[in-house]
């Protein structure tokens, strides 16, 4: 029998802080800023959950819905959404928090894609994934339609 586990065993959720030296003319946080966070905290969340050496195949969206200003709190809450044969789409939610008032907004939302690697570096089997809560299963039949629409696309483009 396959092994396979909850996303919440290898979620993870991070701070940080927004620096001057992170923003641009309008004080609000580098896109690209925000991005390195998100890829390094979705890797860990993929090496977590396949105990093993991961890499980025793709952002597929990151929608910026809310500016992050300096010396606001950064949140950033990432899990396993899906897994396939040897990749796995991993969700990130960023929020900001003014640390005044403790009031918190998102700000932006990603998903990536992994791959896991073998010692040789080729694609290796990726451990199922097992989700429990009402909030697992959305986020995994949700993930699902968006890698079904991936590859359809892949597909129409590919015929054009």
């Amino acid at each position: 029998m396959d092994e396979s586990r909850n996303p919440r065993h290898s979620a993870i959720e991070t701070r940080y802080i927004l620096a001057p030296h992170q923003v641009n003319a309008l004080g609000t946080a580098f896109g690209g800023v925000i991005m390195s966070w998100i890829d390094t905290v979705a890797a860990m969340v993929a090496q977590r959950h396949c105990k093993g050496v991961v890499v980025t195949a793709s952002i597929d969206k990151i929608s910026f819905e809310a500016p992050i200003y300096v010396g606001d709190h950064v949140i950033l809450k990432a899990s396993v959404n899906y897994v396939g044969l040897t990749s796995m789409e991993i969700g990130v939610q960023v929020s900001k928090e003014n640390p005044k008032t403790g009031k918190q907004v998102r700000t932006t939302t990603a998903y990536l894609t992994f791959v896991h690697l073998d010692e040789k570096g080729q694609p290796k089997k990726v451990i199922g994934l097992s989700p429990e809560t009402p909030e697992e299963e959305r986020r995994y039949k949700n993930a699902k339609l968006r890698v079904q629409a991936r590859k359809e696309l892949l597909k129409k483009i590919k015929e054009t």
